[in-house]
């Protein structure tokens, strides 16, 4: 014991990496990967106790936001419809919706149907029709704290092989979740999304990904939904990222809407799923914040 805590003092002297609260066995095992030259997150991203309750609470309120647009979205409703769910929820919880105003974004939530990828802007003038599938992603600040998001709803009959693209790519984020364990590697992420999504003939969006979320509404690290396994970023207890891919029927490709400058559609106009949950890594393994 006498060792150790002599080995403990001259790392601190030296710089402790981790919060004061961590223990200084995580201390020490990073320390050794640091030496190791692996690449590791910023130290600002591991969140102290008083953060994560803060997360935490963020994190209920965005969810009780995709529970209220369960309840109510239906065939016939306008996306706008959907934002106003959001705002009126959010606010009356005390809350802020983060995509509002964000970088010039002009509503509460994003709206994304069919071969829109993400980043759909809510519109009076877009209908939910029989056979859509529409991805409604929240993002919800609440104290100073940020959380994220988004679920996948099938409106009316859709066709079993679109049905289908929505199972397997909520399948591909559990995957994703599984691999999210402390002390591997990011690659490991995006590996076996990655594996999942090819094995059942889709593809997975390159130019966009998960992301550290928290304290801002995107930090580090990037959490891309393609890799190798054994690469990237080590996953440390104290993280809070988001997982969320985006799984194209056809080909992955992918353009931005030049009119508006958010809108997200596959190259090809075939269908496009995402699921995102927001999760918290542990000593022992992750627990989900979000869903």
């Amino acid at each position: 014991m006498r060792q150790t805590s002599y080995k403990m003092k001259k790392i601190m002297n030296g710089g402790r990496f981790t919060p004061k609260n961590y223990p200084d066995e995580m201390e020490e095992r990073i320390q050794k990967y640091r030496k190791q030259g692996i690449k590791l997150p910023p130290r600002k991203v591991l969140r102290t106790p008083e953060q994560i309750e803060g997360i935490k609470a963020s994190a209920l309120i965005n969810t009780g936001v995709l529970d209220h647009v369960a309840a109510h979205i239906r065939e016939g409703m306008s996306t706008a419809e959907i934002d106003k769910l959001v705002y009126d929820y959010t606010l009356a919880h005390g809350a802020i919706p983060a995509p509002l105003n964000y970088e010039g974004f002009p509503k509460s939530v994003c709206t994304s149907i069919n071969d829109v990828v993400c980043h759909g802007i809510p519109s009076e003038q877009e209908f939910l029709k029989n056979g859509d599938i529409v991805n409604v992603d929240v993002s919800t600040i609440y104290n100073g704290y940020f959380s994220d998001a988004s679920r996948m709803f099938m409106i009316g009959n859709v066709h079993p092989a679109i049905k289908r693209l929505v199972d397997v790519t909520k399948e591909c984020l559990e995957i994703g979740i599984q691999a999210a364990q402390p002390w591997a590697r990011l690659g490991d992420v995006g590996a076996a999304i990655q594996q999942h999504a090819e094995k059942n003939g889709y593809s997975v969006v390159r130019e966009l990904c998960g992301h550290g979320v928290g304290i801002k509404f995107h930090e580090e690290p990037d959490v891309e939904h393609f890799g190798r396994k054994g690469t990237g970023m080590m996953i440390l207890p104290g993280m809070t990222f988001t997982i969320e891919p985006m799984i194209n029927m056809g080909k992955c490709d992918v353009f931005i809407d030049e009119e508006d400058g958010w809108t997200v559609y596959t190259d090809d106009s075939m269908p496009s799923a995402q699921w995102e949950k927001m999760i918290l890594i542990t000593e022992t393994g992750n627990e989900v914040l979000t869903y």
